[in-house]
């Protein structure tokens, strides 16, 4: 991509609408902007222009808006043009920008502009797309807070604690004839372990915006007729998978996705595990192994009526070492139990009812307790990806290895300069083209 290129894209979704964009972004537009309205408009306001071809026939009538450098999204001109959210409308714009010297723009590439002109961080820029994608209302929020820029904030204490304890560790090493001891009258120690507390502190916050950003994928299986498609349709609000008595209905995942505590949830209904002849059973059975594999949390449900069964137990002990599992008890209705939750080692049990709801607020607080969440923290916090969380985990683990070489501050001015890369790789400070290439390949179209 060449970022000095004017760049065109329809920047609104496909399909008929009341209103469709064409943005357009490049250096010194004005002639552009003549060629398409017919003439000059003024800056930072919205006119009313006929948009014109070639031979000056009328493609539509609509707003125009034009935001001349470096005041604009990107950091150089920038064109909207609003017209009506017809197909064939917007396509003809679009031609006709490609007429005038513009190119076709790439996933991202706008957001990109505006990061290498620095309107942006890459954290903030990321969090666009994040809004666009989220799918809770704490998400979007975690989003908006996040353009505004409150993770890069906190990111950005870190590093200038992080620079100006650099700072007293390299005056130690350039100047060691005047005898400064760092570590006790610069107060070494105290400065690192305050810093290691404020990063655990946002790395904290970081994995909630993870959270809300990614949800949780909860695989629900054991042997056929335990209720899974029953839970399936309790969580759902509405009757999503067939339920019967006859075991084996349910031969393939269905998915549905809930909001628990802004939290997104994907939950996955699987077929029955059990020894089968049946090769399209056998399929979805084969299917359920791999769903499990990927889930961050299965579901485990048995019949409280039998009680646990050798299958039950097989099914336990088959699962990934490290895979947060609960056991559900389900149709307590039947025996007139009351619903509850016990823990046996790291395992939890719960006792429900899918078909009336019995124990269903607790399942869903033992679940969002599973993955780490702290219920009502999705107030305040802002939106957090994978990589954000691993750097700062990197960073951690520089600053643990800084407190172990406290006796050799050459290797501890080093573990401060790596954990210092880390945190500028969240904003952008120290980040490869191809990194930036995998964000942006990402990103809409048009945005």
């Amino acid at each position: 991509m060449n970022d000095h290129d004017i760049i065109a894209a329809i920047a609104t979704a496909p399909g008929r609408s009341g209103i469709g964009v064409v943005r357009v972004s490049g250096p010194a537009l004005q002639a552009f902007v003549t060629g398409i309205t017919g003439g000059p408009i003024p800056a930072r306001r919205a006119v009313m222009r006929e948009f014109v071809d070639a031979r000056r026939e009328v493609i539509d009538q609509g707003i125009a808006l034009f935001f001349p450098a470096p005041q604009s999204y990107t950091g150089q001109d920038v064109l909207e043009l609003q017209a009506h959210g017809g197909p064939v409308v917007l396509q003809l714009l679009l031609e006709r920008c490609f007429e005038l010297g513009a190119r076709a723009a790439q996933p991202g590439e706008f957001t990109r502009r505006a990061y290498l002109n620095d309107k942006l961080d890459l954290a903030q820029a990321e969090s666009v797309a994040d809004l666009i994608d989220a799918a809770t209302v704490a998400a979007a929020r975690g989003a908006v807070r996040s353009l505004r820029g409150a993770f890069s904030d906190r990111v950005g204490e870190l590093a200038g604690a992080l620079v100006e304890l650099r700072t007293l560790v390299e005056a130690s090493l350039d100047f060691p004839d005047e005898e400064i001891d760092f570590i006790q009258r610069g107060d070494g120690e105290g400065r690192l372990s305050r810093l290691r507390a404020k990063l655990e502190e946002v790395l904290s916050a970081s994995r909630q915006g993870s959270l809300l950003r990614e949800g949780m994928h909860v695989v629900l299986a054991g042997r056929p007729n335990v209720g899974k498609s029953s839970l399936l349709n309790q969580l759902a609000g509405e009757d999503l998978a067939i339920v019967t008595e006859i075991p084996g209905t349910t031969r393939d995942a269905v998915r549905q996705s809930i909001s628990l505590d802004g939290v997104p949830v994907h939950v996955i209904d699987t077929a029955g595990l059990r020894e089968s002849s049946d090769p399209v059973e056998r399929l979805g059975i084969a299917r359920t192994w791999s769903a499990i594999e990927r889930a961050d949390v299965v579901l485990i449900l048995v019949d409280a009526t039998v009680g646990e069964t050798p299958a039950d137990r097989d099914i336990l002990q088959r699962l990934p070492g490290a895979l947060p599992r609960i056991r559900v008890l389900n149709k307590i209705d039947l025996l007139r139990h009351p619903p509850g939750r016990e823990r046996t080692g790291d395992l939890t049990t719960l006792r429900i009812s899918a078909k009336t709801g019995a124990g269903l607020d607790l399942l869903k607080q033992t679940l969002l307790e599973s993955v780490g969440w702290q219920a009502g923290s999705g107030e305040g916090l802002f939106m957090a990806r994978e990589r954000h969380v691993q750097a700062l985990r990197q960073a951690g683990n520089h600053l643990d290895r800084a407190g172990r070489s406290t006796d050799k501050l050459e290797l501890f001015a080093e573990e401060l300069r790596l954990a210092q890369a880390a945190l500028g790789a969240i904003t952008g400070e120290f980040t490869s083209d191809d990194l930036l290439g995998e964000i942006f390949s990402r990103f809409c179209i048009g945005k």
